[in-house]
C-alpha cells in the first residue's frame, strides 16, 4: 500500500532504520541514502516531503531549488550551519534542529577534556609513553595549579553551555561567560557571572571553553589576537565549531606558552586535510604541543542514548510536520 509522503533520511544512519520508520511508517515511505556529500543527492531528494540530515552532508541553494514538495528540512544535531536555511525559507521551507539530543554528553565532554589538560592527565601519559627518558614523577607535570577558585570562562550559555557552567560550579570553579543574546537574568538564574565584553573574559579565563554557535559573526572569534589576552599558561577547549577557532593561531599559543593545553573536538575541516595547522603539531613529537594538544573527530556529542534521542526527536518533528502541525525548534 502506498504512504502519501516521503522522508528521506541523507546521511548517518544506517539500515535498518528503526526509530524512523517506527515514527513515520504509518504515513511516510522513510528513505536512507548514507551520502557522504550534497553531490549524492542529486535525484533522491527532488520529491521528499521532509528531509532529514546530520553532519556529512551540506545541503545549499543548488539542490533546495530542485526540491519540489519539501515541507521540512530536519537538522539531526544542534548547528545548522550545513544548510541554507535562509534560502530555504525564500522558498517556503521550514529548517528545524534538534538542539537538546546531547547537551550533557558534550558539557561532559568540555570539562572532562579541561579536567584532563588542567590536571595534567593527558601530558603524563603522553609523555611517559613516548619519552623512555622522562622521569617517573609528577615533576615532569609542573606547573600544575589547583582549579578550586580558578576562573572557568564560557563562551554561549545555552543548553550546552549552561550545563556546562552548573559541572564547573561543582569544581569549586568561579565560572563568567559572555554571550550577548543571554536574556537578562540567566548569570542569577545560575550563580555565575556574566561579562559584557569578551576581552575581559579572556583576560581573566584559567579554562575558556567555546559554545557558541558557527556563524558569521563567530568566525575565528577565537584568533591570536583573542588568545595573546589570556593568562599564560590558560587552556582552551572547544566543543562548538571548528570555524570558531584560528587552528594556526592555536598551534602558535602552545608552541609559545601561552597556552598550556587545548582540546579541540571539532575542526573547520573534518576530517581535517593533511596541511592543518593542528593536526601537523599533533603529530609531530618534535612540536612542543604534540603532548598538550588533544584531538577528537568531533565526538563530545556522542553517547548510545543521545543517538537515539536525535533520531527520534528528528523523526517526530518530521511528522508533525506532514501532519500539518507547526514544527519544534524552527531557526529559520
Amino acid at each position: 500500500m502506498s504512504k502519501p509522503f516521503k522522508v528521506v533520511v541523507t546521511d548517518f544512519v544506517e539500515e535498518p532504520a528503526n526509530f524512523e520508520r517506527e515514527i513515520l511508517d504509518d504515513i511516510a515511505e522513510v528513505k536512507t541514502l548514507q551520502a557522504i556529500g550534497e553531490e549524492n543527492l542529486a535525484g533522491k531528494v527532488e520529491d521528499a516531503d521532509a528531509i532529514m540530515l546530520y553532519h556529512y552532508v551540506t545541503i545549499t541553494r543548488q539542490t533546495i531549488e530542485r526540491l519540489t514538495n519539501c515541507r521540512l528540512i530536519v537538522r539531526c544535531g544542534v548547528g545548522y550551519d550545513n544548510i541554507d536555511h535562509v534560502f530555504a525559507r525564500e522558498r517556503g521551507i521550514d529548517v528545524a534542529n534538534v538542539p537538546d539530543y546531547g547537551s550533557e554528553e558534550v558539557a561532559d565532554s568540555a570539562l572532562g577534556m579541561a579536567l584532563a589538560l588542567a590536571r595534567g592527565f593527558h601530558f603524563l601519559n603522553n609523555r611517559l609513553r613516548d619519552d623512555s627518558s622522562a622521569p617517573w614523577s609528577y615533576e615532569i607535570a609542573k606547573p600544575l595549579r589547583r582549579l578550586r577558585g580558578e576562573t572557568f570562562g564560557i563562551v554561549g550559555v545555552g543548553r550546552i553551555g549552561t550545563a556546562t557552567a552548573l559541572r564547573a560550579k561543582a569544581l569549586g570553579m568561579k565560572v563568567a561567560y559572555y554571550d550577548p543574546y543571554a536574556p537578562d537574568g540567566r548569570d542569577k538564574a545560575l550563580g555565575i557571572r556574566r561579562l559584557e565584553d569578551l576581552d575581559d573574559l579572556l583576560r581573566q579565563a584559567r579554562v575558556l571553553s567555546l559554545h557558541c554557535p558557527g556563524t558569521d559573526e563567530t568566525k575565528n572569534l577565537i584568533d591570536a589576537r583573542a588568545l595573546s589576552l589570556m593568562p599564560k599558561g590558560s587552556f582552551l577547549v572547544n566543543t562548538a565549531r571548528g570555524t570558531v577557532t584560528n587552528g594556526e593561531a592555536i598551534a602558535k599559543a602552545l608552541q609559545s606558552g601561552k597556552l598550556a593545553g587545548a582540546a579541540i573536538d571539532v575542526l573547520p575541516q573534518e576530517p581535517p586535510t593533511e596541511d592543518s595547522p593542528l593536526l601537523q603539531a599533533w603529530r609531530d613529537p618534535k612540536h612542543p604541543a604534540h603532548h598538550r594538544l588533544i584531538l577528537n573527530p568531533h565526538a563530545a556529542f556522542y553517547s548510545e542514548e543521545g543517538i537515539d534521542d536525535m533520531r527520534k526527536k528528528g523523526s517526530e518533528n518530521c511528522l508533525r510536520a506532514l501532519k500539518g502541525l507547526p514544527p519544534r525548534n524552527l531557526v529559520n
